[in-house]
């Protein structure tokens, strides 16, 4: 099914919804997460889909779109409630995709990208200066935003203000950066305020540092977004975290340590910065080390991806922190005993199938 909406029949569906609509409710509600799943079951192309879960029958797909960007793919729903709910696909087995993953040197929240010959993205997902994200989600959520404002305008003409976005895995770390983007188009009138935005992030790994993530937190604060984790999955360990003094908010103790070493004589200033650079020194070089390798050079690997591509300029930073109200699917041990530890099975706690166990296991 690969069609785009008509306006004839946005407004046909919108009128026959528009009665029983309901609004989105703050706070973390079981059913809809079970939702998100049973509508990540029928991303059939994605890691460890099933189809087991049942849907609602009140759902309705309305577009599926191409694969779009780096091997990216996103669906979008509406139900009876006059609800729109937007899933995106996560990693698939190709090369493309995974160097999405790889691409793990962060840049600046706020900026613009050439993402081909043609295609320029001018973006804010933060208000901090410092905030920095992950640059190969960012391409992948740039490719994706481009393909969903049209199809969500024209709901939004319609009369429809409600939105829930989610993924899994991959599809959860853009389900972060989509969600800030849309936010700051609302502050910058492109989108309207009256638009509800609700979000579960499930089995995402980390999207970036931890200015992005302190206004992330803030701009969902009062239950709009929620990082779901099963607490044996990996995935949501990942990118990893380095963190350098240089990672410090700007009022630190730093300044004034270094101020009391320039006071001592000599040989207590050279044994002290000795330690200091012992200390700071294997983190920088694995921050550097980084940007050269999953930085750098897999950036040359995305330009062959996308002709015209011009890497942005990388952050300097790998403070890579978990993001958002988290919703911890505890794994004990009637969990394992339903999903035993074996190392040969990578994807084991990380698929559908394990956070639908454990997700039903949650209080109403």
């Amino acid at each position: 099914m690969n069609k785009t909406i008509t306006p004839l029949g946005i407004f046909l569906l919108f009128l026959a919804q528009a009665i029983i609509a309901r609004d989105l409710k703050p706070g973390f509600e079981k059913h809809e997460y079970l939702s998100m799943l049973a509508h990540f079951a029928r991303h059939s192309d994605s890691i460890a889909s099933t189809r087991n879960f049942p849907l609602a029958s009140d759902e309705k797909l309305i577009y599926r779109s191409k694969e779009i960007g780096l091997d990216n793919k996103w669906f979008l729903w509406v139900n009876s409630d006059s609800i729109i709910t937007i899933t995106i696909r996560g990693t698939v087995a190709t090369k493309t995709s995974w160097a999405e993953n790889s691409y793990t040197a962060m840049t600046a929240a706020t900026g613009s990208i050439r993402l081909g010959n043609d295609f320029v993205f001018d973006y804010k997902l933060a208000e901090h200066p410092r905030a920095s994200v992950h640059t190969g989600w960012l391409v992948g959520m740039a490719f994706l935003a481009r393909d969903i404002l049209p199809h969500l305008d024209s709901l939004l003409a319609c009369g429809y203000h409600n939105l829930v976005i989610s993924g899994h895995s991959q599809g959860g770390a853009l389900s972060y950066l989509l969600t800030s983007h849309l936010h700051y188009l609302q502050k910058s009138n492109r989108l309207p305020s009256s638009l509800n935005i609700k979000t579960y992030c499930s089995a995402a790994p980390k999207p970036g540092n931890l200015f992005y993530a302190y206004d992330f937190e803030h701009i969902t604060e009062g239950g709009w977004a929620f990082n779901v984790v099963n607490s044996a999955d990996w995935v949501p360990e990942l990118p990893s975290t380095t963190q350098t003094p240089g990672d410090f908010n700007e009022t630190n103790p730093l300044p004034m340590v270094n101020g009391m070493v320039s006071k001592q004589n000599r040989v207590k200033r050279i044994f002290a910065r000795k330690i200091f650079k012992k200390l700071t020194k294997p983190s920088k070089e694995q921050v550097a080390n980084n940007e050269k390798i999953l930085g750098k050079r897999v950036s040359e690997q995305i330009a062959r991806f996308l002709p015209g591509f011009v890497p942005p300029p990388m952050a300097g930073t790998m403070n890579y922190v978990r993001t958002g109200q988290t919703i911890v699917l505890y794994a004990d041990a009637e969990y394992f005993r339903q999903f035993p530890e074996k190392s040969d099975i990578t994807w084991l706690h990380h698929t559908a199938k394990a956070y639908w166990y454990l997700a039903n296991r949650l209080k109403d």
